[in-house]
This record gives structure tokens, C-alpha cells and sequence, in this order.
């Protein structure tokens, strides 16, 4: 399976997120990097079986300005309803409340975090993605606390701290293609957590299990 990776920005180093994914190469995934907005194209994105993004709206970790414009945005709805798969990993959810388009296609954003701390993280369904783990487990990471359009999406993981709970993981289908998001993995150590790595793994390939 072809993934094309979009991450790196000021608070997600690409070089975690190649970290975290590298583990997956064993399982036949091929991962595609781009870490700066400037080498994303459209058609870099029609070689690509599924997209995985894990980058805020940031064109890089040195420059803050945003990337996705309305023509990306516009590129990114067509891939997934002409039948591609989009997994929206942690930052993937940041900075993209005012970019309409793209929100209504992930079904949610980031809202804020409180100080990183223990989070755990349980199945709501875990047959959505086929055969997760059922006991959930607990890790130290941000807890990302977020705004969904709840009418728009499936929601299989939450995650649970002191501070309350909230959607973790969730679903959708535009066109023909799906979506799906997970928040947890602002860590190292959470993306290369055995349990979540399964949740990688089964979110990638649920979002290309469609007919084109």
C-alpha cells in the first residue's frame, strides 16, 4: 500500500512522525514523505493508495503561515470522493477551524489541549475497523480536546483523562472514498505504543477497503 505522508510542523517534528510509521514498513506499507507545503501537488497525491496527515496548517516547522489554501483544500475533497482514503493523524486536526471545505470532509478540529498527562484510550466500537483491541490502554500524551460535526461522523475510540472525555477516533465516507482521524501522538512513545500501532494499521487499511 502506497501512503503519502504530509507532516512537519513547529510542534510535530517530521522526523517523529517517520519514527513512529517506520514500524509499519514490516506490514507492506510504503511511506511516501513530504515534509514541506511547497512539494505537496495534486498529482503527488493521485499516486498515493491513502494519505496520511500529520502536519497543522503550517507550510513548516519554520514558517507558520498556512498552506492549506482553497485550491488544496478543493484537491484533498476530490481525492477522497473520487475514492482515495484520507487518515488525519493528531496534528492533522490543527489550525483548520476557518478552512470549511476541509473541515466538513475530516468531520472535526482541534480545539485546545491542557498540559500533557495520562490518557486513556478505549474502544467505543471496535468493529469498525476490524478487530481492534477491546481493553484500551493508557499512555502519557496531550489530550486533544476537539470540535466535530457530530451528524458527519462514527466515533469507535475516545480517550479519557482528569480533565474529561472526548472523540479519539472516528469515521466517515465522502463519495466514494473514506476518512478517518485519530488524535492521539504527540509522543514518540504513543506512536510506536504496540495497541496504537494496530490502530495505524487498521485505520490505513480501512480507509482504501472500497471500490473505486
Amino acid at each position: 500500500m502506497k501512503v503519502g505522508v504530509i507532516c512537519d510542523d513547529y510542534w510535530h517534528p517530521g522526523q517523529m512522525i517517520k519514527e513512529g510509521l517506520g514500524l509499519l514498513e514490516e506490514q507492506g506499507f510504503q511511506f511516501d514523505y513530504k515534509q514541506h507545503a511547497s512539494e505537496w501537488s495534486p498529482s503527488w497525491m493521485q499516486q498515493q493508495d491513502v494519505i496520511l496527515l500529520a502536519k497543522s496548517n503550517q507550510i513548516s516547522a519554520s514558517d507558520k503561515t498556512p498552506w492549506l489554501t482553497e485550491e488544496v483544500q478543493q484537491a484533498f475533497h476530490s481525492y477522497v470522493d473520487e475514492g482515495r482514503g484520507l487518515l488525519v493523524l493528531h496534528s492533522g486536526t490543527v489550525g483548520y477551524r476557518d478552512e470549511p471545505v476541509f473541515y466538513e470532509l475530516v468531520g472535526g478540529v482541534f480545539q485546545h489541549h491542557p498540559e500533557a498527562g495520562s490518557v486513556t484510550i478505549a474502544y467505543t466500537d471496535e468493529n469498525l475497523l476490524g478487530g481492534m483491541a477491546a481493553q484500551g490502554f493508557t499512555l502519557h500524551d496531550e489530550h486533544y480536546f476537539v470540535e466535530v460535526l457530530e451528524e458527519r461522523i462514527q466515533v469507535f475510540m475516545t480517550s479519557e483523562s482528569e480533565h474529561g472525555s472526548q472523540p479519539a477516533g472516528w469515521l466517515r465516507e465522502q463519495g466514494k472514498g473514506r476518512v478517518c482521524v485519530l488524535t492521539p501522538g504527540h509522543f514518540l512513545h504513543v506512536l510506536q505504543h504496540s495497541e496504537y500501532q494496530i490502530a495505524l494499521a487498521n485505520a490505513l487499511q480501512w480507509c482504501v477497503r472500497n471500490e473505486r
